[in-house]
């Protein structure tokens, strides 16, 4: 156990995609540990090269006592993939009374694939069934509501037959008993 370096601190950063810079939040955190700026940027700007610019990005930095430290990225919050899916620039100030956008359900399974991805990196299993009841919730509580565009074309197609018939002697009946 001689040559083996500890774990000094864990903290995590949210860093936008492509863009970490030796300035504030980066520059703070890890130069308050004295770990190398520079190194974390090229590393971190390298891995998130692919990803849409000033994506915000959680990451997880491990510090050693030997001033080395090791670090891992995660895609962005939920929230962030709501909200962009919804085209909003924020949540409802009245979640629950207050709806202020629409997401589909595809839109629901594609964020939980994403997702699903963080939970592989950490070692631990959860069901897209869940991952996506999950998200599905996190929208309502934003004031999003989840909608499936395949019943709601069956919904219309079926208030259009039903309407197409007439009046069908719903008013006539009424005033017959009397």
């Amino acid at each position: 156990m001689a040559g083996r370096v500890k774990v000094a601190s864990k903290f995590r950063l949210v860093v936008p995609a492509g863009k970490a810079t030796p300035q504030p939040p980066v520059g703070s955190a890890l130069g308050q540990r004295g770990l190398k700026l520079m190194d974390f940027c090229k590393d971190f700007n390298a891995q998130t090269a692919h990803l849409v610019e000033n994506t915000p990005i959680p990451c997880q930095v491990t510090a050693m006592t030997d001033r080395t430290f090791t670090f891992q990225w995660f895609q962005p919050h939920t929230s962030f993939f709501l909200k962009r899916a919804a085209g909003l620039e924020k949540g409802s100030q009245r979640p629950g009374h207050a709806t202020v956008g629409r997401v589909t359900v595809q839109h629901i399974y594609e964020i939980a694939a994403l997702k699903k991805q963080d939970f592989e990196k950490k070692g631990k299993e959860i069901s897209m069934q869940t991952l996506c009841r999950s998200i599905a919730g996190s929208a309502r509580s934003m004031g999003i509501a989840v909608y499936n565009p395949d019943e709601e074309a069956r919904a219309h197609e079926a208030s259009a037959g039903a309407g197409a018939g007439g009046d069908d002697g719903v008013g006539e009946g009424a005033g017959a008993e009397t």
